[in-house]
């Protein structure tokens, strides 16, 4: 198996060092597999000028699955919008077809109160979003900007969804659903959108295939106050790429830090990209404070999802638990009468409970 390592841009590439240390300790349980290395983002840019390089994508498609640092940075902002660091991940997902966004909210018990919602809240929480990842606004057509005859200048852009797109990442969240507490909340805004009335359309024929599964349909809005009141009452949450994006990154501070989530983007293969939530923190770049748990974690869903090898993803998630039940902490999850950590020492913490 090969597996493709894309550090990236600002904290990506000392995150990334931390999870090959962390694959490597596998071999003790006899896993081995080959590690290939390519930039990506602005590293792309820098290298190539291209934020991703034919050769990146060339090792991608001949990879069993990809690791992903994070993408991004200020130095880039200037550039040609085809350019830019985050150009670079919206292609490679389209070039793979990975549709279908995987991002769990888990609040682990240790960390209950890093979260600015009451522990008795979010205790337990255990929520699968299951976001549409190649479609929608992000890159419905036409879209630009262009002046009015009156001069004024305007920008548009086009959401747009496919019954059989929605169809595909409907049936993702209901197999998902059939491994976990069987109840499905669909989001969208069937009350305003033409293209949410269609989503809603679909996902209510493919709710037929899955009876065992109980389907639920919700407003984005309503969805996103649900959360904070009452995350408990959901279990997978359906919906596209605008509204999964937001939800998600709610969902995630929830359970008290953005930077313990780990990610996957899977296409029909089981291929996947398997990256943290959070971006790539340029402010923390080079101080060993970033915190490397969420891509570690996002290692232990490529061995589940793409790796079969489920045995070797619940190491993983115990060696963390482990860390943070002996109470270290990196700034992001600090906590009275933890012991402060940086980037580099909970890398080496996660290894040696391996």
């Amino acid at each position: 198996m090969k597996v493709l390592a894309l550090a990236g841009d600002g904290i990506g590439p000392e995150i990334m060092t931390q999870a090959l240390l962390v694959l490597s300790e596998l071999e003790k349980f006899g896993f081995k597999c080959k590690v290939v290395s390519m930039p990506i983002g602005g590293a792309g840019y820098d290298a190539y000028g291209d934020p991703l390089p034919a050769e990146t994508l060339k090792e991608a498609a001949d990879s069993s699955a990809i690791l992903l640092g994070a993408v991004g940075g200020p130095q880039y902002n200037a550039l040609p919008r085809e350019l830019r660091p985050e150009q670079g991940l919206l292609r490679i997902r389209k070039e793979l077809g990975l549709f279908a966004n995987l991002r769990p909210a888990v609040a682990h018990e240790e960390l209950l109160d890093s979260s600015s919602l009451k522990a008795s809240v979010i205790k337990g929480l255990d929520v699968m979003i299951v976001r549409e990842l190649t479609g929608d606004i992000y890159f419905g057509e036409p879209r630009g900007q262009r002046t009015t005859d009156s001069g004024e200048r305007e920008g548009f852009d086009t959401m747009l969804y496919r019954d059989s797109e929605v169809a595909r990442i409907a049936r993702s969240a209901f197999e998902i659903a059939q491994k976990r507490s069987f109840k499905v909340c669909s989001v969208d805004k069937a009350n305003v959108l033409d293209t949410s009335i269609l989503w809603r359309q679909v996902v209510s024929e493919v709710a037929k295939e899955f009876p065992a599964v109980s389907l639920s349909n919700m407003y984005v809005d309503n969805a996103a106050m649900q959360l904070v009141r009452d995350p408990h009452q959901f279990d997978v949450i359906l919906t596209g790429n605008m509204f999964g994006d937001i939800l998600s990154d709610q969902a995630s501070m929830l359970t008290g830090s953005i930077g313990m989530l780990p990610s996957a983007s899977i296409n029909t293969d089981g291929k996947g990209l398997y990256e943290p939530v959070h971006g790539s923190a340029p402010d923390i770049c080079g101080t060993d404070q970033a915190n490397p748990l969420a891509i570690i974690l996002s290692l232990a869903m490529m061995l589940r999802y793409s790796l079969e090898r489920d045995d070797l993803a619940k190491k993983i998630e115990l060696a963390v638990k482990s860390v943070l039940q002996r109470g270290y902490r990196t700034p992001d999850i600090k906590q009275v009468g933890c012991d402060l950590v940086g980037t580099r020492f909970m890398g080496q913490l996660v290894c040696e409970a391996l």
